[in-house]
Order: C-alpha cells, then sequence, then structure tokens
C-alpha cells in the first residue's frame, strides 16, 4: 500500500526578504538610518514568521499574503537603538561600576538595568535606598534627554512568604522607582510599571545568596520604531 505525503510549500529567504524591501520602500523615506536599521529587524522577523504560518494554512499564497501583513506588523513593532540608547547605555555603566548593577542591551533592541536588592531595597521594604537614588539621578537625567524613549519597571521578589505578601510588594518596589524617576521630572506617561512576585526567579530559592539575587528591580528602556 502506497503511502501519501502531503507536501507542504517551502518558504525561501527571498520571500521574506522581498517583502521586507516592500515595505520598507513605501514606510522608511522619513526615517533616520537608525531607525530604518531598528525598522528593518522587525519587519525581516515578521516577514519570515508570517510567511511560515501563510505557508502552513494557505500554500504559496498565503506564505506571499503572511509575509506581507508579518512584514508590516513586525517593522511597526520593533525597536531602535539609537545613539541616545547607546550614549545611556554607556552612561549607566559608568555610573553603576561596581554596584552589582547589570547593564546590557537585549536582543529586541531595549535597554536593560537589573538591580540586585543589596542596593535597591531593604528586605520586605519598599522605600529606595540612598545608594539606588543615585543610580537613578543619572538614569534620571538620561530620559530627560531622551523623550522618545519609554520604559517598563518591574518589581520581583524571592519566595519567602506568600503570594498575597509579594505580589503587592514587587509592585510597590515597582512604583516607588517609577515616583522617584517623576520627582526627578520624567513625564509618568512615559512609564509602566509591573509586579511579578516571586514568580520569575533568576537563582533559586534555597540559598540566601540565591534569595538576594531573586530581589531585583529590573528597568527596560526602548525607542518604538515605526
Amino acid at each position: 500500500m502506497q503511502h501519501l505525503t502531503e507536501k507542504r510549500p517551502m518558504v525561501s529567504g527571498g520571500l521574506a526578504t522581498a517583502v521586507v524591501l516592500a515595505v520598507l520602500a513605501s514606510g522608511c523615506a522619513n526615517m533616520s538610518e537608525e531607525q530604518k536599521s531598528g525598522t528593518a529587524k522587525g519587519a525581516m522577523i515578521g516577514a519570515a514568521a508570517g510567511a511560515v504560518l501563510g505557508a502552513v494554512t494557505d500554500g504559496s499564497k498565503g506564505a506571499v499574503r503572511g509575509a506581507a501583513i508579518g512584514a508590516g506588523a513586525g517593522a511597526l513593532g520593533g525597536y531602535v537603538w539609537s545613539s541616545r540608547m547607546e550614549q545611556q547605555k554607556r552612561e549607566m555603566e559608568a555610573a553603576t561600576a561596581g554596584t552589582g548593577v547589570a547593564v546590557t542591551q537585549t536582543a529586541d533592541n531595549r535597554l536593560k538595568l537589573e538591580i540586585p536588592s543589596d542596593i535597591s531595597f531593604d528586605v520586605g521594604r519598599t522605600d529606595i535606598k540612598p545608594t539606588f537614588r543615585s543610580v537613578l539621578d543619572t538614569f534620571a537625567d538620561g530620559l530627560r534627554r531622551n523623550p522618545a524613549a519609554r520604559v517598563t519597571i518591574i518589581g520581583h521578589t524571592d519566595s519567602t512568604g506568600s503570594d498575597a505578601v509579594n505580589n503587592p510588594l514587587s509592585i510597590n518596589r515597582a512604583a516607588a522607582v517609577r515616583d522617584y524617576l517623576v520627582s526627578r521630572g520624567v513625564d509618568i506617561g512615559r512609564i509602566a510599571i509591573d509586579g511579578r512576585g516571586s514568580r520569575e526567579p533568576i537563582a533559586s530559592n534555597a540559598t540566601p545568596e540565591g534569595r538576594a539575587r531573586n530581589r531585583r528591580v529590573e528597568i527596560f528602556v526602548a525607542e518604538q520604531t515605526g
């Protein structure tokens, strides 16, 4: 008995590239080179994902449509790593040297600050330590110079205590950071906050050292393309 195997159309890189070029040509005329670069990355990722999904659902025609839709969404939804973002990254690296704060550029072109508990908050508290204020002062200076940037602040706790304690504690810490930045002249409308409680540990909660790492604040800065 002959076994029949359904053949799926192959999605080539050339298809995604062609669609991306069309999207960029129509929508990037007034962008800087930095913005074009960020938009191109987002468009390529979106086009590839859209093409694969479209091919699975509707063959080669679906691949073309999916690539076009994905490229448009990716171009609009990507982040750009501008010279302002690079400058703020360097400033924060200098301001936090030796403090344990990790300053990185994420894969999707956001600036990330990971601030450990020993310089941010005491256990169970939401009042900002003096050592953390100096870091936030430098951070606020950079944000005021870059009004295009948007900020997300996320609080985390260790697993000590219940969710009824940890969840509000984590978001209240994020709110404390937001309020401090606002007091330093950053528009509150640019800042979003969240609290994850103990749900996203980065180390084992079985040791004091691990719990200290999990008690942290993460700050993300992003410039949207499009």
